[in-house]
């Protein structure tokens, strides 16, 4: 008996469905275009912050090595260097390569009379936390044979700022942006409910439970928002592939990189489904609330 009653309230939330065809493409609507705002920025942000991340990994700090040490004893000095807490890879430079590299720079102007002399051997050091810039700059200046360091902390700076902004602004969209899909889906819920209350006053009055009048609804909700969360997704991917055409057609592939839609499909589909379904859901909980009230 309880199992039939429940098979009946699914099929009265699935026959709601088509049976408000107008408000349901309604809802569904505006599910698809909140989510569409949220993803579009949401997808802005990850790709800023992989452009970041991908700076912060060519960004490099230079350890000069003691121009009194041979090149056996300069490199010696690798070891120590790369067991340095925040250090990812370091990379040892000749003083000829160190040449060759700075008159590769400087194509066209004579430099016959420059010699390996004149540059000391080096050390180029990756970190894995730009953050702590100055912290490695430090220890590795306290290694002996290191004569002097060169790091770009304002930029690695520059860097770490940008990267807290668009965190924090995406972020406080996002919220935003949930909150007012729910608001407008609650409502559009609600106009669909209008219709129907007294209906809904009449089952309250012959006895009918809260949760018997609820569920249709709430199992409407459900199915909306799970439309609305897989027609967006599918839409945002035909947004974003465009995009991606665009850009690495242009000038800009050669400044911009961008993380290819495959991998970031599943966690997409999977949020963009879970929202769909607490906008549905809470919504349409929200809209019948005031209703059950007789």
């Amino acid at each position: 008996m309880r199992h039939n009653r429940l098979g009946y309230l699914i099929g009265e939330g699935f026959r709601s469905v088509f049976t408000h065809g107008f408000m349901s493409f309604a809802c569904v609507a505006v599910i698809v275009a909140c989510l569409l705002i949220m993803g579009n920025f949401a997808m802005l942000a990850v790709n800023i912050n992989y452009n970041i991340d991908h700076l912060e990994s060519e960004n490099e700090m230079l350890a000069y090595v003691d121009e009194t040490l041979s090149e056996t004893e300069a490199r010696e000095l690798q070891a120590h260097i790369r067991s340095l807490p925040n250090v990812s890879s370091v990379e040892f430079i000749t003083r000829e390569e160190a040449m060759d590299a700075f008159i590769a720079k400087h194509e066209g102007t004579n430099f016959e009379e420059v010699t390996p002399s004149w540059f000391r051997h080096r050390y180029v050091i990756y970190l894995n936390d730009l953050s702590q810039m100055a912290e490695t700059k430090a220890q590795v200046e306290a290694v002996d044979g290191i004569a002097d360091t060169s790091a770009s902390l304002e930029m690695s700076r520059g860097f770490i700022l940008v990267r807290n902004i668009v965190s924090v602004i995406s972020a406080l969209l996002i919220v935003i942006l949930f909150v007012v899909s729910v608001f407008i889906m609650q409502n559009t819920i609600k106009l669909a409910t209008f219709s129907r209350r007294e209906e809904i006053a009449i089952m309250k009055m012959v006895g009918a439970s809260n949760f018997f009048i609820r569920c249709p609804f709430v199992i409407e909700g459900l199915i909306l928002g799970l439309l609305g969360g897989a027609f967006a997704f599918l839409i945002q991917w035909g947004i974003y592939d465009f995009i991606c055409g665009r850009i690495l057609s242009s000038a800009m592939s050669q400044l911009v990189l961008v993380i290819p839609f495959e991998t970031l499909r599943y966690p997409v589909l999977i949020v963009f489904l879970g929202v769909g379904l607490v906008v549905g859901t809470f919504g349409s909980n929200i809209a019948i609330r005031n209703y059950l009230k007789v």
